[in-house]
């Protein structure tokens, strides 16, 4: 078996492969000195709506803008409260702060990582009440509205948005998907009797195009989905300073725009990308099949049966996971934790008073995931080795203990 080197996360082989259509939008660019806005950002939008299901979408600068305007565009406004789940990256809560919300929480689904329908059920049920007069949800310990929800579509799998939207629509409060991890990830709605794809079940959605998401700019940039023509066309006032046209402004917003050459790299990936997804799917069945009786030392991902995964990350639970990241390392295999500290314990958020044992199920997650090496590309030979070294350093750690 090989002892080389295998990364978390491999970047450089498939520019390689693409080298000479990306050089060839760069080129395009640099001859028609058209860096912002245009052809290059309007094709993108109307291949990633059209790749998501969906009527609209919005390029922006990040995948953090795009969660952000779409709250604001929804009508979250400053002293609302939106919910949102205590695992996930800080642009989630930092979206929902700079729309001039508060961000709170609900736990998570064990096996999904996801966010708990029943969870946030019961948060409505009981922490909140109706205002007589409105129907509006208020919540009761801080008197301020609730107004909207943000499920996490983590790892690559959709949240149980049938569930979710249902809950929501009982409460008259808006969904805005973080599709951020999930370009391409689908649904199967009872309701609907078909699948749908990420981005197209709430009001609105946000991805990024983070350089190692499954479909990656390489720099910064993000996009809004939405069915909703107006919705949209507020997006696209905050992106641009508030400018309907040049120097008209018909609201002060901001600078968020998506950069032409990023778009232009975005659109020759996304040719790729129902490719290198069904690899990833192959890639986790694989490592899915290697693991296979470890089921003492090791929690493989859950994929329901109404959710079909693109799998960005492939997050294992295990008892040690410290010990196991360092025995990885020293054997050259490249892992990441997703992530290491649940929001609401993070020093960002003393301000909203929560504390160990306030959800108790993203707090244990926190403390026993680990991502392994998942990417397009990753051979079988690689997976092999990653999972024998898994159960090498777990069969050590277990017989020391």
């Amino acid at each position: 078996m090989s002892t080389d080197k295998i990364p978390f996360l491999d970047l450089v082989t498939v520019h390689r492969e693409l080298q000479d259509e990306l050089v060839e939008v760069l080129t395009t660019a640099l001859k028609s000195a058209g860096f912002i806005g245009g052809p290059m950002v309007q094709g993108f939008e109307e291949d990633f709506a059209r790749f998501c299901e969906v009527r609209f979408c919005v390029g922006l600068g990040s995948g953090t803008d795009a969660l952000r305007f779409a709250l604001m565009a929804t009508g979250v406004k400053s002293g609302d409260i939106v919910i949102t789940v205590p695992n996930t990256f800080i642009a989630t809560t930092e979206a929902i702060s700079q729309a001039g919300a508060q961000p709170d929480f609900v736990d998570i689904d064990p096996r999904t990582y996801a966010m708990d329908p029943g969870k946030l059920r019961q948060y409505l049920e009981h922490k909140c009440r109706r205002n007589t007069k409105t129907g509006q949800v208020i919540h009761n310990a801080t008197g301020k509205p609730v107004t909207a929800v943000v499920p996490v579509h983590l790892y690559g799998q959709m949240a149980d948005m049938d569930t979710i939207v249902e809950i929501c629509d009982h409460y008259n409060l808006k969904v805005i998907e973080d599709a951020c991890q999930a370009q391409g990830a689908e649904y199967f709605s009872g309701k609907g009797n078909r699948w749908y794809k990420a981005g197209s079940m709430g009001h609105a959605a946000a991805f990024s195009f983070y350089p190692g998401k499954n479909l990656g700019a390489c720099g910064e940039a993000g996009a809004m989905t939405t069915n909703d023509e107006q919705l949209a066309q507020t997006c696209r006032l905050l992106r641009d300073h508030g400018q309907s046209k040049k120097y008209f402004h018909d609201i002060e917003g901001y600078n968020g725009r998506l950069d032409a050459i990023q778009a232009g790299f975005l659109r020759v990936k996304l040719h790729h990308l129902a490719r290198w997804n069904e690899q990833r799917r192959q890639t986790a069945e694989r490592y899915d099949k290697l693991f296979a009786g470890a089921e003492g030392l090791v929690t493989i991902p859950h994929q329901p049966s109404w959710a079909r995964s693109v799998y960005h990350l492939y997050v294992v639970q295990v008892e040690d996971r410290t010990q196991l990241q360092k025995q990885l390392n020293d054997v050259g295999i490249g892992t990441a934790i997703h992530y290491p500290i649940a929001l609401h314990l993070t020093k960002a958020y003393e301000g909203l008073g929560l504390q160990i044992g306030d959800f108790p199920i993203a707090e244990k997650a926190a403390a026993h995931i680990l991502s392994l090496p998942m990417f397009p590309g990753l051979t079988s030979d690689q997976q092999e080795r990653v999972v024998a070294e898994v159960l090498k350093a777990l069969s050590t750690t277990s017989s020391v203990s």
